[in-house]
Formats: structure tokens, C-alpha cells, sequence
């Protein structure tokens, strides 16, 4: 059975203790960790995300009317977080990473938040992709949304690239492949770790969340930080009940191991 705490003052302690024992530590990510910096969980209810819904990914391809309203979407969902920035918690796996403690950020998250709080970006695992740049779907050339913006809303058409691509934003829609570079990458550091911290994910969307399962069939620990109870809980180590912020801040100042 998992040890579960509650107090902010305990998890602190056995985190340490963990962390310290640890030789190579994988982080895993969910929405959990960028509520905290304002941007909503799409599982809640009565948000911009259930207001503005992901089109899936064959409804996009289908027409051009789908693809306008999925920019649309897009910019709309974008202007509710304009202000988003990283938070502690963030700050606290950068610090981590920084000090070699962490040695890979797998993330279900495409709001660039972690890069933003200092994480190079060849230690961040995008599953899910990122939000925040466009690519062509034919030439795979990088559109930054600035540009993309400009032309949808000066011409009311679905963007395109010179080679007449389709452009898209660099996210996993709904029935799209998942990526293979990135899949390849998180199976590597998740047989590498000994110990897999899972932070804010409810650890139900696959095939993301069997990276942890993973983790703890090659007999890593596996630490579940989750103000809600978890898909995988019954497999954890450790679970810590909290604020993901309160729970690691600690950990962004450099000294906390020492």
C-alpha cells in the first residue's frame, strides 16, 4: 500500500529524503501543475476549454470551414491566457533540473510553461505537443502564431504555408498519431529513472499515462503529487495530497538537498 501524506511539512521531508536517494528522477506532468498558473483543466467544468473545444484532428483535415473554427478556437483560447506565466512549482523542477536531480521533463502540458521557467528544452518530452507555434503539416516548416494571426484575421481564411500545406498548431489533436520522436524519448528516460514523480496528472489519458506504469514495472518508485485521487494510486510509492506549489517549493532553492 502507497504512503499517503497530507501535510505540506511531511511531504517536504520524505521528498528530500527521496530525492536525494534518487540517481536519475523523471518528472511527469499534467494539467494540474499549470492551473496554478491560471490555465484551466480541460476535464472542468464550465471553461474556456469546454467552451472552445479541441476539433479532432479528421474533422480539421475534413474542410476548411472546420479549420477556420478551430483557429478561431485556437486565438480565442489563447487570449484567456495571455497573462499565463510559470509558477513555483515550475520553478521548482527547473531549479531540479538545474541541479541535476531531474534528468527529464515528460510532460502531457502544451502551454510551453516549463521551457518558460528555465527548462532547456532537450530535457522537456512534449507528448501532447505545444501550443505555442504552429507547423506546416506538409514540409513540417515552424509558423509562429503571431504571423498565423495576422493573415487568419486579415484574409477570414485557414492559414496555409508557401508549400500549400495545411498549417496546424504543433498540438496532438484528438485522433492524430502521437509522436514518435517524443514517445521514443519518454520510453528512454522512463527505463533510465529510479524514481518517477508524477505531478499533477490524474494519470488516465493513454498512452501518456503508461509512462509511469512503465516506471514502476522497471522497479522505479513511483511519487504521485494530486490534490484528487489518481488513476494509479494503487501502484504509487508515495502519494502527497496538496498543492503542487506549496509541495515543491522548497525545491527551487538550491540549497534544499545540500
Amino acid at each position: 500500500m502507497p504512503i499517503i501524506l497530507t501535510s505540506v511539512e511531511d511531504a517536504h521531508k520524505e521528498l528530500s529524503k527521496r530525492i536525494a536517494d534518487a540517481e536519475h528522477i523523471a518528472a511527469f506532468t499534467g494539467a494540474g501543475i499549470s492551473t496554478e498558473s491560471g490555465i484551466p483543466d480541460f476535464r472542468s467544468k464550465d471553461t474556456a476549454w469546454t467552451r472552445n473545444p479541441p476539433i479532432p484532428f479528421n474533422e480539421f483535415m475534413a474542410s476548411e470551414k472546420t479549420r477556420m473554427e478551430s483557429w478561431r478556437r485556437k486565438f480565442t483560447m489563447d487570449d484567456t491566457m495571455k497573462d499565463a506565466a510559470p509558477n513555483i512549482g515550475h520553478y521548482a523542477i527547473a531549479r531540479l533540473v538545474a541541479d541535476n536531480r531531474i534528468h527529464a521533463v515528460i510532460t502531457q502540458n502544451i502551454d510551453g510553461l516549463h521551457e518558460a521557467s528555465g527548462v532547456p528544452a532537450a530535457k522537456i518530452i512534449e507528448l501532447h505537443g505545444n501550443g505555442t507555434y504552429a507547423k506546416c503539416l506538409g514540409c513540417d516548416v515552424r509558423h509562429e502564431l503571431s504571423a498565423v494571426r495576422r493573415k487568419f484575421e486579415a484574409s477570414n481564411r485557414a492559414p496555409a504555408c508557401l508549400c500549400g500545406g495545411i498549417i496546424k498548431t504543433a498540438t496532438i489533436a484528438f485522433g492524430q498519431s502521437m509522436p514518435e520522436q517524443q514517445m521514443r524519448r519518454a520510453h528512454a528516460a522512463t527505463l533510465q529513472c529510479d524514481l518517477m514523480l508524477a505531478i499533477g496528472s490524474s494519470l488516465v489519458v493513454y498512452p501518456a499515462a503508461g509512462f509511469p506504469v512503465l516506471a514502476k514495472e522497471n522497479d522505479a518508485d513511483l511519487i504521485i503529487i494530486n490534490r484528487e485521487e489518481t488513476a494509479l494510486d494503487s501502484i504509487a510509492d508515495l502519494i502527497i495530497r496538496a498543492g503542487i506549489g506549496e509541495v515543491l517549493e522548497p525545491f527551487a532553492k538550491r540549497d534544499r538537498l545540500n
